[in-house]
């Protein structure tokens, strides 16, 4: 099945972190601050949340409540039912966060993200590592941040398999000569990591920005760019790290999620700032909202 793309929201600045809600998509506009939200029924376009600290990487836990990258912030936030924010972790160690990027919520209710530093100055950094970190809620309502990756230079997307034995990462460092590669990181029953495989390795082109999961396990990216190799698209991964498809875009690619009732329709946001969909013979997985298979 070919995927055909629309754009149905934008231009704005650069998009990024589509999350659907239930009934809308959110996304961020990271630079203006702002969480959107797209309406399928309308097909309007609002704004959402203001003032989010140049929020990046968005996802809800089973209990709807959103779970935000505050990158300009250099911190992880979660948005209770009132509405207020309640920040979930900001520092280290007693170093402050390089620039959360995305998140991910996993079946047991931790939450895992990527903690990079793109783009901007890096003078300000205190940490001397860019790791992935999970934070497993406490007793008390505090949430104690891990640091999990001991390997990695500039992490950006990541997922974990719903029976969470498995992380995966998009470890895609723009240096020259660095690491553009999909890695799978098996979960010991220690909750530590072992050592990763390497999935795909997109080298020396753009690697993946930001991914989802369907119901069959399977890896859906977004990766490639205008300025090398196969151009910018959507990619299939098996769990084995097996490309199934690849669906061309005209735009960078950032970020993807499913949704629309069935789960059966992939939000693209990108490069350009704008919000693009397409209908697909695939049904995802999300934590929330659960659409039954």
């Amino acid at each position: 099945m070919t995927w055909e793309f629309e754009k149905v929201a934008g231009p704005y600045r650069f998009t990024e972190g589509p999350a659907w809600d239930g009934s809308g998509l959110l996304f961020t506009d990271i630079p203006n601050n702002r969480i959107m939200r797209f309406d399928p029924e309308t097909r309007e376009t609002t704004e959402h949340i203001s003032n989010t600290n140049e929020a990046n990487g968005l996802m809800f836990d089973k209990n709807g409540l959103l779970y935000v990258c505050e990158g300009g912030g250099r911190r992880l936030s979660r948005y209770e039912e009132d509405g207020s924010r309640n920040v979930l972790c900001e520092s280290f160690e007693g170093k402050r966060l390089n620039s959360p990027n995305d998140v991910a919520i996993d079946t047991q209710g931790r939450a895992w993200f990527t903690d990079p530093r793109y783009g901007g100055s890096r003078d300000n950094m205190e940490l001397g590592h860019e790791s992935v970190f999970r934070l497993d809620p406490q007793d008390d309502g505090s949430w104690a941040p891990i640091r999990m990756t001991f390997d990695t230079t500039r992490p950006n997307g990541l997922l974990v398999s719903p029976d969470c034995k498995t992380l995966y990462v998009a470890e895609s460092d723009p240096g020259e000569g660095e690491n553009r590669e999909l890695r799978a990181y098996p979960i010991n029953d220690d909750d530590t990591l072992g050592n990763y495989e390497v999935l795909h390795n997109f080298f020396p082109h753009r690697g993946i920005d930001g991914m989802c999961l369907d119901v069959e396990g399977n890896l859906v990216a977004t990766a490639g760019s205008t300025r090398s190799g196969p151009g910018p698209m959507i990619y299939v991964f098996a769990p084995s790290g097996r490309v199934l498809e690849t669906h061309p875009m005209e735009v960078d690619p950032t970020n993807c999620t499913f949704g629309d009732a069935d789960l059966q329709t992939l939000y693209v946001t990108n490069a350009a700032g704008e919000l693009c969909r397409a209908r697909t013979d695939r049904q995802g997985w999300l934590i929330y909202p659960h659409v039954a298979c």
